[in-house]
Formats: C-alpha cells, sequence, structure tokens
C-alpha cells in the first residue's frame, strides 16, 4: 500500500506552476490502439512530460499494471539515454498541488486511481479542486541522486535534461538566487540559446523583449526608476538587461570548439554553478510559520513558506521574498512532527540559536499537512547518508567505459557568504521558542511550548547540535 510508504516513494509537495496535462492519451481515458506489425496486441498511449514541456509520446502494452521501472526503461530507450540514468531520473505523477516521485515497483495507474486520497490527506484542496486535478506523469530528477554523482557525468543528454530543469527551477524562482548569480546563470541560457555574442544583434533592447527567458520572473518586472528606487527593502532589486548583457558579453569562447562540445560544457557550467545552491536537487513541501509580533498592536500572523529537503538539510524558504530564512544541515538540529486529532499537524525542528546574547535552544513550527512527509524524508535521507558513508564512487555512474573517470575532489562547493544574500539563514524574521538551560534546570525564555524536546536527530556523525534533555523541574522564565 503506498500509504506505508516512506519518503523513498513520496515526492515534495509544492503550489508550484508545473503545467498540468493528462498523462494518459485521450482526455484523460485511456485510449486503446493496435501497436504497427502487431494485429493482436492492444496498447495504450502514455504522454510523458519532460520540465520544458516536452511531450515524450509512448505505445504500452498493458498500462494498468505496468511498473514506474518498466515504463523507465521505456522512456530511456525513446530518449537514448545510457543505463546509469536510470539512477539520474525518477518518474514522478506532479499537478499544481502534490508532486509524488514513484517507486520502480509502484505502477503509475495505481498511483493514479488514488490521486484524489492523496490530495485529501495531503493538501488543502477544495473538494472541486481536489475532483478537477488530473497529475500528468513526468521524467524527472531522482531527488536521492547525489550531487557529487551528478557531477561526474559527461553525457550530454543526461545533462541535457538536467539543465533543463535546473533552468526551471530558476526561472520559476524555485531555486532562489542572488542577483549576480542569476546574471552570471542567465548569460549561460543566453549563449545556449542564442549563439556567442554578436554585439550587432545582442543588445541591450534585444534581451530587454526577452528578460523573462533568462532571468526569473520575480527579479523581472518592470517599472519606472522612480519606483525601482522606492523598493521594498529587504527584497532582492529587480533585475534589468543590462547585468545580462554585461555577463553575456564576458563569457569566454572558445574559437576551435564544435558547438556541440561547446553546449556540454556550457550545461556543465550551469549544473556546477547551481550546485553551489544549498536546495539544489530538494524535495518542495509548501507549508506556514508564525510571523513575530510587530507594530504598535504587536500584530502577528503566518508567512507562506517552502520547506526545500536534501541529502544534506533542512531550508525553509519564503515563498513571496525568495530568500532562505532558515537553512539547517542534519548535524544542526533535532525534529519530530505532530498530528493532533483536533489541531494542525506541524513539523518542529530545533536547533541552536540565542536569545539578547544567551546561548538557547531553538523550536520553530512548521504548519502543513505534508509534516509527516516531511518527517519521513529528513529520517530516511539520514539513514541513506549512513548507509553510504564511506563507499566509493558508484560504476553505474561513471559516464562510459570509454569516458576516464574523474574521482571526486571531496569538497563541497563554496558557500556564498555576501552580505544579504538569499543563502543567508534570517534568523530575526522567525517566530520562534526558545529555552536555555541552566544548571541542571532548562528555563523557559519564551511562551510556554507544547510539545517536548525531541531525541530524533542525526546520531551517527559528528555533531554541533546536542539536544536538550528535560528535567522533572522545569521553571518558566
Amino acid at each position: 500500500d503506498w500509504r506505508s510508504s516512506q519518503w523513498a516513494s513520496q515526492g515534495g509537495v509544492t503550489s508550484g506552476t508545473i503545467r498540468v496535462g493528462p498523462w494518459v492519451a485521450g482526455t484523460g481515458r485511456l485510449r486503446k490502439t493496435t501497436r504497427s506489425g502487431d494485429g493482436t496486441g492492444a496498447a495504450q498511449d502514455v504522454l510523458v512530460y519532460l520540465t520544458d514541456d516536452t511531450v515524450v509520446r509512448l505505445t504500452v502494452d498493458n498500462l494498468p499494471s505496468i511498473a514506474a521501472y518498466e515504463l523507465h526503461r521505456i522512456i530511456l530507450d525513446t530518449l537514448c539515454l545510457p543505463e546509469y540514468a536510470l539512477e539520474v531520473f525518477a518518474l514522478w505523477l506532479v499537478s499544481p498541488f502534490l508532486e509524488v516521485q514513484l517507486k520502480p515497483k509502484h505502477q503509475p495507474c495505481k498511483v493514479w486511481r488514488q490521486w484524489q486520497d492523496l490530495l485529501f490527506r495531503f493538501t488543502n484542496c477544495s473538494r472541486d479542486e481536489i475532483f478537477e486535478d488530473e497529475p500528468s506523469l513526468q521524467f524527472r530528477r531522482n531527488i536521492f541522486f547525489s550531487k557529487r554523482k551528478e557531477a561526474q557525468i559527461q553525457d550530454e543528454g543526461v545533462l541535457r535534461l538536467l539543465y533543463k530543469e535546473a533552468k526551471y527551477n530558476i526561472l520559476e524562482g524555485r531555486y532562489p538566487c542572488d542577483l549576480d548569480d542569476c546574471e552570471a546563470l542567465g548569460a549561460l541560457v543566453c549563449r545556449v540559446n542564442l549563439g556567442p555574442y554578436n554585439p550587432d544583434e545582442h543588445t541591450a533592447v534585444f534581451l530587454k523583449e526577452r528578460l523573462g527567458s533568462f532571468l526569473p520572473s520575480h527579479l523581472c518586472r518592470r517599472g519606472h526608476k522612480f519606483l525601482a528606487a522606492l523598493w521594498k527593502r529587504g527584497s532582492q532589486p529587480p533585475a534589468d538587461e543590462q547585468g545580462l548583457l554585461r555577463a553575456y558579453r564576458l563569457l569566454p569562447e572558445e574559437g576551435a570548439c564544435e558547438e556541440r562540445l561547446a553546449l556540454r560544457k556550457l550545461y556543465l557550467a550551469y549544473l556546477q554553478k547551481c550546485h553551489e545552491l544549498p536546495y539544489y536537487g530538494c524535495a518542495f513541501f509548501s507549508g506556514e510559520i508564525d510571523k513575530p509580533a510587530q507594530g504598535l498592536l504587536l500584530r502577528s500572523g503566518r508567512k507562506a513558506v517552502i520547506v526545500a529537503i536534501s541529502l544534506e538539510g533542512v531550508y525553509i524558504i519564503d515563498s513571496k521574498e525568495k530568500h532562505i530564512l532558515l537553512g539547517l544541515r542534519f548535524q544542526e538540529l533535532s525534529w519530530d512532527h505532530t498530528f493532533p486529532d483536533e489541531e494542525e499537524h506541524i513539523l518542529w525542528l530545533e536547533f541552536d540559536g540565542e536569545n539578547e546574547g544567551t546561548p538557547v535552544n531553538k523550536l520553530l513550527k512548521v504548519y502543513s499537512k505534508q509534516a509527516e512527509l516531511m518527517s519521513g524524508l529528513i529520517e530516511y535521507c539520514i539513514e541513506l547518508n549512513a548507509a553510504t558513508e564511506g563507499t566509493g564512487p558508484d560504476p553505474a555512474s561513471h559516464p562510459s567505459s570509454s569516458e576516464p573517470h574523474k574521482p571526486p575532489s571531496g569538497k563541497l562547493p563554496p558557500r556564498l557568504q555576501r552580505q544579504n544574500s538569499v543563502l543567508c539563514s534570517r534568523i530575526q524574521h522567525l517566530s520562534t521558542i526558545d529555552y536555555v538551560e541552566e544548571g541542571k534546570e532548562i528555563k523557559r525564555v519564551k511562551p510556554r511550548r507544547t510539545t517536548s524536546f525531541f531525541g530524533r536527530q542525526l546520531s551517527n556523525a559528528p555533531t554541533s547540535y546536542s539536544a536538550v534533555r528535560t528535567t522533572e523541574n522545569m521553571e518558566q522564565g
């Protein structure tokens, strides 16, 4: 039963803007066809979407009982991808309300028939939305495929698909990025789409008309310069074509390089830049957090957030401002989730912090019907990391037998440390419950807590975080 499967079977949830279409040809119904050369074998047309809305039409037998891994192999053969792409990509069922990564053994048709149950359990959709929603079948990156292995890939077809998916996530704001880096990535897209820079053709006016194809939509707001000067403090300023043009013009060109080889290098450069983002390859969930009390009336409320979870950690992203509110590696947190019958589902994150210069433990509440999925994914990622710790590169991840193996450098890409970078945590924007340990007692710093401290944490690796243990004597501060 899919309900008993943890995060090895279920993908992230987000209120994104993925294009939706019936994945079985024939307006959502199974359309029977006859395969040429086989007058007796009934087959059905299946539409598989890539992240750039490219449609791959397949004709398969016995569709209602076909497993995801069988369909996966048919897609690989159709797209002429190497064998190791089975590990790089996965099949997903995707709608604007829910994204589910399928296990190889899962039957897409069976999960599709249970889609309304999934929406009811894990989203806040209305009855009409649940009834009308229909997922599309998508071929996307496997969230459990590591960046270390991805950095070894050299096959152009695999790199092109990864590049297109990363570009989609950048342009749609799913991967928040600083303006300078957006311009650098946009310049690479210009080079892929437009060819080498030509000063006579690629002018500022030319790029301005196509800005949304190269830069994230939330940075392409157009308006009067006076309005730009009054841009909300703390938000990224809107982008313009001049910065993109400058980055495009400065891209180095290799004169004797064939265009196909040049494209592969551009895909690699784009992906390497995206690897610097801590949430690259994450699964995404929707949720809300409490806002700090503000103003004379101390009004509070909730802020919509995206929770991004990867093999490395958990990241809370402001859905509107497109920047990180909190980023934690698994070594830096403890977690749990609660699901009382009459209250909201909550994911609890506990981490180190300070309150007026005093070291404290901080508790953050994330309200979401996907709290159970988030907790399951955190636990699964920690177990997966423990199982693969100390193992060498998988031979299946090698580009090909003809490509020389390049051992990983062992170094993590540097994190950007710019002031006001979207990658910097903004603890001051969070409403947390704080505690401080005084001797053998724990003194409460902020409001009364509603759940106990947690022991769920990464315990099999060096950690900079130690969960505070409760004692019998608890005083209210």
